[in-house]
């Protein structure tokens, strides 16, 4: 619990089926890193993605041991690349509509979702709810907190632009998985912490992902976070 806390009030994390589980693992690992909670809500297409692009099996009875491993993996498949605490994460099921983030009672300071497939734009914008990670989604809008959404697919048609632009009408901040190269990346991992850096910008998040632009040309060599 942070310094002033009186109560648990997490981020909530949902991670949709599109390409990008390294963007939700960096997200994770800096939110846990800055102290804050995380309630984290993996759709079942998202399992699908995280194992094919990691090799790792989230399960529901052994989610701690795969997030571990999961936020332990680098963008480059390398495993035991990080440490990180994960005790002040609780795992939700997607399938769990009765969940504490489907009401707007349960406190939350908001939510982000990283990635978000278009799938997943669409729901929220619908208001849906056909899942735990988007019902909390039109909690967090409903309920006037911050809902950032990481939307990871290209090209988009003129469907999932007008729910794009329906989010950002709502009040979300829709951020496109768009790394960019100012930042001096010399490593896959740079480019995916220079989008999650983005993302937690958004969600008024304070990290050292990424170096910030400074206003003069050339520093692109500097080193991340300086």
């Amino acid at each position: 619990m942070n310094a002033g806390e009186t109560q648990r009030t997490p981020w909530i994390v949902g991670v949709s089926g599109a390409s990008g589980t390294p963007y939700a693992a960096a997200v994770l690992r800096a939110l846990l890193d800055a102290g804050h909670s995380v309630d984290l809500v993996v759709s079942r297409a998202s399992r699908l993605t995280l194992l094919d692009e990691t090799g790792i099996s989230f399960r529901d009875a052994h989610w701690q041991d795969d997030l571990r491993e999961w936020l332990a993996r680098g963008a480059d498949g390398k495993p035991a690349t990080f440490t990180c605490d994960i005790a002040r994460v609780r795992y939700w099921n997607a399938g769990d509509l009765a969940a504490g983030p489907s009401s707007g009672s349960y406190p939350a300071k908001g939510m982000i979702i990283v990635p978000a497939s278009t799938a997943c734009v669409a729901g929220v914008a619908l208001g849906l709810s056909k899942d735990l990670l988007q019902r909390a989604a039109s909690v967090t809008l409903k309920e006037r907190r911050t809902l950032v959404v990481a939307v990871r697919e290209t090209p988009l048609n003129g469907q999932t632009l007008r729910h794009l632009v329906a989010l950002d009408d709502a009040g979300a901040a829709v951020v496109p998985a768009s790394p960019g190269f100012y930042a001096g990346a010399t490593h896959i991992q740079d480019l995916v912490d220079f989008v999650a850096g983005r993302v937690l910008d958004a969600a008024g998040v304070e990290h050292r992902l990424y170096r910030r632009w400074q206003g003069g040309l050339g520093g692109g060599a500097g080193t991340p976070g300086e």
